[in-house]
Order: C-alpha cells, then structure tokens, then sequence
C-alpha cells in the first residue's frame, strides 16, 4: 500500500492529506542540495509525518504518528522523522514541560532536518518564507527566541538562503 492509500486508510483527514504531499514536494526542493540524501526515506517520512492527525491535532500527534507506524512495521528512521518533525524539535526538557513521554524530539539525520524544515516553511498547502515562521512563531509561543534561532541555523544548514544572525 502506498503512502497516501495508508493515510486515507488511517482516516487522515483531506486537507492533511494535501498538506503531506506539499511538504513532501518542498522536501524535494531542498534534496536538491543534498544528492547523497536518502530519497525514499524522505518520500515515505514526508509523506506520512501527519499521519497522527488521523488521531489528534494537538502537539502530541508526532508520537501518535510514530506510534501508527511502528504497528505498522515501519522503519525506525521512518518512525523518528514522524517524531522529531515538530518545529526545530523538542528538547527532553521542553517535553517534560509539554506532558510528553521525557526524551528529545529533536532532528538529528539529514533526512529528520529536511523533513522538519520542509513542514515550517509550509501553511496547509500553501509555500511560505522564513519570515512568515518567524512572526508566526512570535505570535505563537512565549519565548520564541530560542527556537527562532534553531529555526534559522537550520533553514542556514539546508537552504543556505539566510544568514546566520539573531533575532531580538
């Protein structure tokens, strides 16, 4: 079964659905600066990191969609991308704080970042710039400051677009 038929399977909903694939063609624009990225694994990771919003639109749907996965038998660099892609990532602390299960939520491979990046620079279906996340994120959160900083050394890493520079 392909990615998409798993998602209607799971009762995703159309408009997460949409999201997914955008995130998923976003995904491929950065692999642009990565040749050696693992493709199918970032096809598969982008495709499917909503899939807990079939269960859940809270902050906790990363580890539901981790969850449908593994009874599902994917893969566990499948699995982390689902759980790591929220923002820049959650750090143990932070999950302790937000009632998670205690551990980091943060990207580490090549493919978790691209994945994550792709997700921020997106609202629904639609493309959005750096900026947009940033004022998003101020409105949002109640010291962005740090995350602003993750967000933009990331998006530095990946697309190269932005310099590295800090955000009062």
């Amino acid at each position: 079964m392909d990615e998409i038929e798993f998602l209607k399977k799971e009762g995703t909903p159309k408009n997460v659905i949409k999201h997914c694939i955008a995130v998923y063609q976003k995904a491929e624009k950065i692999l642009v600066n990565f040749p050696d990225a693992d493709k199918e694994l970032i096809k598969t990771g982008a495709l499917l990191h909503d899939i807990g919003r079939s269960k859940t639109h809270g902050i906790r749907h990363a580890i539901v969609g981790a969850e449908i996965l593994r009874e599902n038998n994917y893969s566990e660099d499948v699995v982390n991308i689902v759980e790591r892609h929220i923002g820049v990532g959650i750090t143990e602390n932070e999950a302790e704080k937000l009632n998670l299960p205690i551990k980091s939520y943060v990207p580490v491979t090549l493919e978790e970042k691209i994945v994550a990046h792709a997700d921020n620079l997106l609202k629904g279906d639609v493309e959005v710039d750096l900026d947009f996340v940033i004022e998003k994120w101020k409105r949002q959160m109640d010291n962005p400051y740090e995350n602003i900083e993750k967000l933009i050394e990331l998006d530095y890493e990946l697309i190269g677009q932005f310099e590295k520079k800090i955000i009062k």
